[in-house]
């Protein structure tokens, strides 16, 4: 079957009880059993519950994994990936990354002694110099965030390897619809299932994805002794939203390719960082890696100042000024002030954030109609 059948059918089969062809939200807490010590298939919602089940299913059967379980944020799901690691372990990390990521490794694992560095994933020589003998972890995204680097999965799935370590992609951006990192060689993937999955700004989610099934086990155990599970409306409405997940994002990209292509033209507009665009350094691999678009995610440098850019992102009337990305309206932010306020201004400023830099998330919208926006908005 192809990948929009599955979404809508993997997971999803009709209630056996009623023939109700949308499975029943199961919002027990616990679960009665026949035996004492003996469970059945679900005990207590923290560590199963069907309606989250049918989710995780689908979910892992598009990303061409082992299992996938589902947590309250995507900040829970990394959270879990980190506290498989040990005090003196190192996570080598790309340097283009969701700022929640780079505040949870270098202020939060820090103090259990968990080392994180930072380097450019896009240059495999570099990255591959950037491993230590005590790294257990390698974390990149691809498309990176906020600068849209791409990132060569399969060549870091084979650096991680070869020094003994487990390969995570935070592949919220891409979606498995674009992307599906275990095929390229990854361990773990990540979402943020509150993005495209959930794909209408009304959840808060996030998703682990495993390789194997002795790497979901020990995932699965960090997770149920931590407790930081995604409910079962969520689950519901993550469910739904991968039903339509393949038609959105495609006609998302559809329109983030056109408005790229029309800010690449722009005066005011000092660089274009959208990966569709020919000029894109890491164009040629995103055509090999991204299969039939190149998402909905772009950023921009205005030819101005930063207050320059505050200007421009408080005055559009469709695009939301509004952290968060992947859902059907657009929204706006300057990474700076916003999603990457929590970067070291040090580490922004070696990292290519700069204080011209706009981020968009392009929705579905008319493509006229968001040109006409922006337009207005950078004058």
């Amino acid at each position: 079957m192809k990948f929009r059948t599955r979404a809508i059918h993997v997971g999803n089969e009709p209630c056996p009880q009623t023939g109700a062809v949308v499975p029943p939200i199961y919002l027990a807490s616990t679960f009665m059993q026949h035996e004492a010590g003996k469970w059945r298939d679900f005990d207590y919602s923290r560590s199963g519950n069907p309606t989250r089940s049918c989710f995780e299913h689908t979910i892992s059967e598009l990303e061409g994994g082992a299992g996938a379980m589902a947590f309250a944020t995507g900040m829970a799901a990394t959270t879990c990936v980190m506290a498989m690691l040990k005090s003196g372990d190192h996570v080598l990390c790309g340097s283009d990354i969701y700022g929640g990521t780079y505040r949870l490794l270098h202020k939060v694992s820090n103090r259990a002694g968990i080392e994180t560095s930072l380097a450019d994933s896009t240059d495999s020589v570099a990255f591959a110099k950037a491993i230590q003998p005590n790294t257990k972890l390698v974390w990149i995204e691809s498309p990176g965030n906020p600068r849209m680097t791409i990132t060569d999965i399969a060549a870091c799935a084979k650096i991680a390897h070869d020094a003994g370590a487990l390969l995570g992609v935070d592949n919220t951006f891409a979606t498995p619809v674009l992307t599906r990192p275990i095929e390229l060689g990854a361990d773990i993937v990540m979402h943020s299932a509150t993005k495209y999955i959930g794909g209408h700004s009304d959840i808060m989610g996030g998703v682990l994805v495993a390789n194997t099934k002795e790497l979901y086990d020990e995932l699965y155990f960090v997770a149920n002794a931590t407790g930081a599970i995604m409910s079962p409306l969520e689950s519901y409405l993550c469910s739904r939203g991968l039903k339509t997940l393949e038609l959105r994002v495609r006609e998302q990209s559809k329109t983030a390719l056109l408005l790229a292509e029309w800010l690449d033209t722009h005066p005011r507009v000092a660089c274009v960082r959208y990966p569709g665009l020919p000029t894109h350094p890491g164009h040629d691999l995103a055509a090999k890696q991204m299969e039939g678009g190149f998402g909905a995610m772009m950023s921009f440098d205005l030819d101005g100042s930063f207050d320059d850019t505050k200007r421009v992102v408080e005055s559009t009337k469709l695009f939301h000024l509004a952290v968060s990305l992947g859902a059907v309206e657009s929204l706006i932010e300057q990474p700076a002030s916003m999603s990457h306020a929590s970067y070291d201004a040090a580490d922004r400023a070696k990292h290519g954030i700069t204080d011209g830099m706009i981020r968009l998330s392009v929705g579905l919208e008319d493509f006229e109609d968001l040109r006409d926006d922006l337009t207005q908005a950078i004058g």
